[in-house]
């Protein structure tokens, strides 16, 4: 909650910096609270703002992008006082009174309210001949090789985007080889236990995966891996992360991990505390939780959420309710997984189900604390972990092997009730 007997003084302009859905959100939250100043927005790739996870899970049967135009309602060049979607920042230089210029190629514009939502870019790999997958136009590129006869492809990387081009691809009919150098698919996020869980997937898709197979190089139509197998392909995707997009202010923000890190109301912090006039929002930052610690911004609820309570503090309204929830949705190899939390690697793993017979849950813990939460394939799962995280404090637990308290939260009683530990 803001502080009613302290007055906030709404920013006299406000500049957002990116072209996504965090830049869009914010644009929209700031009319949609009463902010009649000027808004001026930049963006890089010149398109208007489209939602990216479609890339991947709808590759080859949704040719254009998925506009939040369409899909969210709001028209960002109705909104916005000026828009330049084709004109990306090159640098930042915040002003000792608040705020910043931003330079581009072509002059500086100066703002009192700056707002950072430039995203993410894909991970690229120095002397790599090879596709990536983040942009409508790298989607265009790779359905055009895909979008026909038979193709051979081979995904560098089993993560989200990897497993879910991938079951499309294969689905459609090319021959695809998914290579990972970690011993499981998903190891990153989920850590090589759960990670490996989805291993049989590959196969029933007609995937050929190889784990525990790091690349040595990529030549454009051969992918090289460090035991000597040559791969041949008529395309390669190197899908082996993303990153946020600060190339631009490594050399004027303090960066955390390659993100900039803000506060709870997204306002960037520099080395001595929060920066006057210049906050982040979405891919591009890195959040402190009192819940989680810090919140990679690479969730697409940073990106939808996020920017609400970014405006909300700006202008000094009530922000009601628990922060939003890391989240996560992927469709992959014909299967739904939902998670919800930010766990360790190291945290201790419940698994609700068998995933031999059907869907599953696996629930993670640090003591008696749930720290995140992985449905696959059941959708009435999905409901109880999403209110079991919407609270202001991680649900503390019992898991499998003790009693179950009294006050055990219901979402998670009937859940652990009804899928016994495996």
């Amino acid at each position: 909650m803001t502080d009613p007997s302290r007055a906030v003084v709404p920013p006299p302009d406000v500049l957002v910096v990116g072209g996504g859905l965090a830049a869009l959100r914010t644009v929209a939250a700031l009319r949609d609270h009463g902010y009649d100043g000027p808004v001026r927005v930049l963006g890089a790739e010149g398109v208007a703002p489209y939602d990216r996870p479609p890339l991947s899970k709808h590759l080859l049967d949704r040719t254009s992008p998925a506009w939040l135009a369409d899909d969210l309602g709001h028209d960002l060049h109705a909104l916005a006082d000026e828009v330049h979607l084709a004109r990306p920042a090159r640098g930042l230089e915040p002003r000792p009174g608040g705020g910043a210029v931003v330079r581009t190629d072509d002059g500086a514009l100066t703002s009192s309210c700056v707002v950072l939502a430039t995203g993410a870019r894909a991970v690229t790999v120095p002397g790599w001949r090879a596709a990536t997958l983040h942009t409508a136009a790298d989607a265009d590129a790779l359905r055009a090789v895909l979008d026909g006869e038979r193709r051979r492809l081979v995904v560098v990387g089993a993560g989200w985007i990897g497993a879910e081009v991938a079951g499309v691809s294969a689905a459609a009919g090319h021959d695809v080889t998914v290579v990972e150098a970690r011993s499981a698919p998903l190891a990153t996020a989920l850590g090589e236990q759960v990670g490996g869980l989805t291993r049989p997937w590959y196969a029933t898709a007609g995937v050929d995966l190889r784990t525990s197979a790091p690349v040595a190089g990529v030549a454009g139509t051969a992918v090289d891996l460090a035991d000597g197998t040559r791969l041949a392909a008529d395309v390669v995707l190197v899908a082996v992360g993303a990153r946020p997009a600060t190339g631009w202010l490594a050399d004027v923000l303090p960066l955390r991990g390659g993100a900039v890190a803000v506060d709870e109301s997204y306002r960037v912090l520099g080395a001595t505390g929060p920066l006057t006039g210049l906050l982040a929002v979405g891919d591009v930052a890195v959040r402190r939780s009192a819940r989680h610690g810090w919140v990679p911004g690479g969730h697409w609820d940073e990106a939808l959420h996020g920017p609400d309570v970014l405006v909300r503090r700006l202008l000094g309204l009530p922000v009601d309710g628990p922060e939003a929830t890391p989240y996560v949705f992927s469709t992959q190899l014909g299967h739904d997984l939902t998670m919800f939390g930010l766990p360790a690697l190291d945290d201790r793993t419940t698994l609700l189900g068998d995933p031999a017979a059907g869907g599953w849950t696996t629930l993670w813990s640090r003591g008696d604390v749930v720290t995140g939460a992985l449905v696959v394939d059941r959708p009435r799962d999905v409901g109880a972990a999403r209110r079991l995280f919407a609270r202001d404090d991680l649900p503390r637990v019992a898991l499998p092997g003790a009693d179950l308290p009294d006050d055990l939260p219901d979402d998670l009683r009937t859940l652990l009730r009804t899928s016994p530990a495996t």
